[in-house]
């Protein structure tokens, strides 16, 4: 085994990445995890994209739309992220995907059958669980599925997942929108994960926990010892708030969500009200941005995490903050313009950035707490990560909206102050990918002597 993993580090562009180790069986197993993080932004993000419609149909305020797109999103994670997140560190996450994936895909469907506000409001309250239950569960069976030097690439891949589900959440259920009426963009994007988590459960096994975490069998037995150990709650999220870098980390994945997610849940309504554009119309400007932009962008950087010069840590993270720092200006510019062809052009450069830290952050993280709470780190980051992009963000807009609107309701002129005020936050982001390089080498090596 260690001499396996010697020969893959000896030389060449990837050098140490494990690419070329990856079997057939691991290629399934990412490609299948990565369609359920697709099919779960898809169902999330479905309702931004026909917000305008509901608006209409239903006499909604802005305030209204945005718990419907992210606090209702938010209301069952915060509620259950933690608890589910502890047993998928204690049974089988293979199970948990499963169950979520068909409870949420058939809460999507159900969102399309409301006739008011607070049914649709608790339909997408459920399909909260496609974060508790499917991306903490995820990232910890796939770190358990690639050995270390593997994991940022395999984690950068699976986020190819987020580009694929928006630009099916956005184009193709504009789409289906505009032919057929925003309640069977909902049907569309339910029903495929109703048999994707049969799927799931009938071809993919869970893995054991830590076994991949050591270079020969001696420290890979210690590390899967390690791995059964249960860790109590309480426990488990004490060790990982203790951690500067890792704090660091989650808070600065959160804030990046809180400043790109957050502008896009409001661009298509956006687009919509500034250039008089319908549902399909503006998924069409924004899907090919997040399909093409988002997989070159999510690629790439899976293939620069895969070389040898980005296996230190601190190099990630400061490309994080430097690409966040940099892309945070032309976020401003898009809600700045009335010229559409500038808007394009910044919204460009803005949505390949909202893509390319997901692996990377999720790569690290899983590097930095130890098997048994790999769940509850990732869980503590969609927390903070939910919090801000679907509780705070849609929020702040839609009361920032209907505020600068007055009596005479929410339009294009107030949209644009509300998303101006929120595009700045891309700085503080950055911030916290800095102040992380202080102490992650310290973190990262803490795990290897882990006495769980």
């Amino acid at each position: 085994m260690a001499q396996k993993q010697g020969s893959a580090g000896s030389g060449g562009l990837f050098a140490g990445s494990g690419i070329g180790e990856m079997t057939a069986r691991q290629w399934y197993v990412l490609i299948v995890l990565s369609l359920v993080y697709a099919i779960n932004i898809a169902d999330r993000y479905v309702i931004s994209t026909v917000m305008e419609s509901i608006k209409i149909d239903l006499h909604v305020t802005d305030s209204q739309l945005a718990m419907l797109t992210g606090t209702a999103l938010a209301v069952f994670y915060v509620l259950a992220g933690i608890p589910i997140s502890a047993l998928a560190d204690r049974y089988s996450r293979r199970n948990i995907i499963s169950a979520a994936l068909v409870i949420w895909s058939a809460l999507t469907v159900f969102t399309g059958l409301t006739r008011s506000f607070w049914p649709m409001f608790w339909t997408r309250v459920g399909v909260g669980v496609g974060e508790s239950g499917g991306t903490p569960p995820s990232t910890s069976m796939l770190a358990d599925w690639f050995r270390p030097h593997q994991r940022t690439f395999a984690l950068t891949f699976w986020a190819l997942g987020a580009s694929l589900g928006a630009w099916i959440g956005a184009d193709v259920a504009g789409r289906v929108a505009d032919a057929y009426g925003w309640r069977a963009a909902f049907f569309a994007m339910g029903v495929p994960g109703l048999v994707m988590g049969i799927l799931i459960f009938l071809t993919i096994r869970e893995p054991q926990r830590g076994a991949l975490d050591g270079n020969d069998s001696t420290t890979a037995l210690a590390a899967v010892e390690r791995a059964q150990v249960k860790v109590p709650v309480m426990a488990a999220l004490r060790t990982i708030l203790s951690q500067p870098a890792t704090m660091h980390l989650m808070t600065g994945s959160a804030v990046t969500a809180l400043w790109g997610w957050g502008l896009m849940w409001w661009t298509p309504t956006f687009l919509q009200r500034t250039y008089h554009m319908t549902a399909g119309e503006a998924g069409a400007i924004l899907g090919p941005m997040y399909l093409i932009a988002g997989i070159l962008a999510t690629v790439g950087t899976g293939l620069l995490m895969a070389t040898r010069f980005m296996t230190d840590p601190k190099r990630v993270l400061w490309l994080m903050a430097i690409v966040v720092g940099v892309v945070t200006v032309p976020s401003f510019f898009i809600y700045w313009t009335d010229n559409l062809a500038v808007a394009k052009i910044c919204l460009w450069i803005l949505v390949p950035a909202m893509y390319f830290y997901i692996g990377p952050c999720f790569g690290l993280l899983n590097n930095m707490v130890p098997p048994q709470l790999r769940a509850m780190a990732s869980a503590v980051t969609l927390l903070l990560a939910n919090i801000a992009n679907l509780v705070i963000a849609p929020q702040f807009v839609g009361f920032v909206s209907d505020h600068v609107a007055g009596p005479g309701g929410a339009d294009a002129a107030s949209l644009r102050i509300a998303l101006l005020l929120l595009a700045p936050t891309g700085f503080w982001a950055t911030y916290h990918y800095i102040a992380a390089t202080r102490k992650i080498d310290e973190e990262v090596a803490r795990v290897r002597n882990a006495k769980f």
